[in-house]
């Protein structure tokens, strides 16, 4: 049987970066069987937490992130729908909750919410953990059908053995067994003829042929009553797969509500779609080879849940932007400059060789924003204090700095080639002929050009962007600012 893995996010808002890892690690275990399949489900059944435009930023973050789904509400499949609330309309769940009751998994409840609080109250009184006793499970099947022809609002809940114990295997975690009578009866189906994502999932999954279920480990709680109902309707229990949170710090979770960053916050921040998810693969997995990044279509090939840990990743900021800075330097020039384009014309005005400035950008921005604060000095040569030219390692200060440039004047003035090649080798012959290093010479005239402390370029790459006037104007300018110092 092929692999059928399923992504079922709820539309109540952003696309958490979790949310995404699971898409991602749903993704890989289908592809990497070759006929394996993807599905994207909607799980809207909680209709009081949906966000309007939030399927759309699903659907936006998977094709952002080319994680193709093979079925789902936008490309049909046979097993369709796969939105949930629709699948409500066809009394899909109402169906199979009424054959769980029959077969003595789940029973009609008519109490009310203050009947519910007056047993956790008591419950709580005595220092036990709430575990609701519902006394509708006395009730017959008949005494029930009396009480739904009558108008009772009920709801439906699952019955739960109250000895014995239930297990099952995770490809994470191991072997887990729970002593029944730990397991609260869950609602199944609400009042208002919705099902919980308790039961909806177990539903679908089974109707839509999922093998392998891949999501966090908040869930490993509730898996066994998860299984109770797969038991009870002699139905095959899927492999299960279950995640260890992305973790903010050693103590808590990733959260929108604390400010931490989605998908969208970070493409927004100038990161790419394929380094956040190269990143995200590697929060709780390790590949078995010595390397970090790694294309989708790498992943493919090297992932293996076996890998997967059981302690919480922790998000490191710095991590991700050192994978986004090696996927940018990785791009040849051509695709880089269309892609940073947009951001060096925020920034340069000026009519200067906008692809010489994506190759010297290229080497040195860590994030597509980094890049308009680095070229400001382009269209205007900033004020700089001549205490910038004081550098140990360089062996500069100012005084040294006045006759290096000058020597550089002298030279560039002379320069009918203004190549970067030509250029290289002009400077390069400076410290050579004067007897000096390399940085004495080409430190100051870096700073002297661009007045800035750190430039994405060297003084050659700079200089050869600035052209020969503009470039011997600002040396003009520093020579004269360290000599009237």
């Amino acid at each position: 049987m092929a692999i059928r893995t399923r992504f079922a996010p709820s539309p109540t808002g952003y696309m958490h970066i979790g949310n995404l890892r699971t898409a991602l690690y749903a993704y890989l275990v289908a592809k990497k069987d070759p006929n394996g399949v993807f599905i994207l489900r909607i799980e809207d059944t909680d209709q009081g937490r949906l966000v309007e435009g939030a399927t759309a930023i699903i659907y936006e973050t998977l094709k952002a992130c080319n994680l193709k789904h093979d079925e789902g509400p936008d490309v049909g499949g046979q097993y369709g729908s796969y939105v949930q609330s629709e699948r409500v309309k066809s009394g899909i769940y109402m169906k199979y909750a009424k054959e769980l009751i029959a077969k003595g998994g789940a029973h009609y409840c008519f109490c009310d919410e203050d009947m519910i609080n007056a047993q956790r109250e008591l419950q709580e009184a005595r220092g036990e953990s709430f575990k609701y006793d519902d006394p509708c499970k006395l009730l017959t099947p008949a005494e029930c059908e009396a009480r739904i022809a009558k108008g009772d609002a009920f709801v439906i809940r699952q019955t739960i053995p109250s000895e014995g114990t239930t297990s099952f295997d995770d490809e994470v975690f191991g072997h887990i067994t729970v002593e029944n009578e730990t397991l609260d009866e869950q609602i199944l189906i609400k009042s208002d003829g919705f099902p919980t994502y308790n039961f909806a999932n177990v539903i679908d999954d089974h109707m839509m042929g999922i093998t392998d279920v891949v999501r966090g480990m908040e869930y490993l709680s509730s898996t066994p009553k998860y299984n109770l109902i797969y038991d009870a309707f002699d139905w095959d229990i899927p492999r299960y797969i279950h995640c260890p949170p992305v973790m903010k710090d050693e103590h808590n979770k990733l959260s929108k509500r604390n400010g931490d960053a989605s998908f969208q916050d970070l493409v927004a921040k100038g990161y790419l779609p394929e380094a956040i998810l190269n990143y995200i693969a590697l929060l709780g997995w390790s590949p078995s080879e010595d390397r970090e990044i790694f294309t989708l279509e790498e992943l493919v090939q090297a992932f293996d849940v076996k890998h997967i840990g059981t302690s919480g990743a922790i998000f490191d900021p710095e991590k991700l932007k050192w994978i986004n800075g090696m996927w940018l330097r990785a791009m040849d020039l051509d695709a880089y400059y269309n892609l940073t384009k947009p951001y060096i014309d925020q920034a340069v005005k000026g009519d200067f060789d906008k692809k010489a400035i994506a190759k010297v950008v290229q080497q040195r921005a860590d994030t597509l924003n980094d890049i308009a604060p680095m070229l400001g000095f382009f269209d205007t040569f900033p004020a700089y204090d001549n205490s910038l030219y004081i550098n140990k390692k360089m062996k500069t200060n100012p005084e040294v700095a006045l006759s290096s440039l000058k020597e550089c004047r002298k030279a560039l003035e002379e320069q009918t080639d203004w190549s970067e090649t030509a250029l290289h080798e002009t400077l390069l012959g400076l410290p050579a002929k004067l007897g000096v290093k390399n940085g004495i010479i080409l430190f100051p005239l870096r700073l002297a050009i661009s007045g800035m402390q750190f430039t994405p370029g060297g003084a050659i790459e700079i200089a050869n962007i600035l052209g020969k006037d503009e470039t011997l104007r600002r040396l003009d300018l520093s020579i004269k600012q360290l000599e009237n110092a």
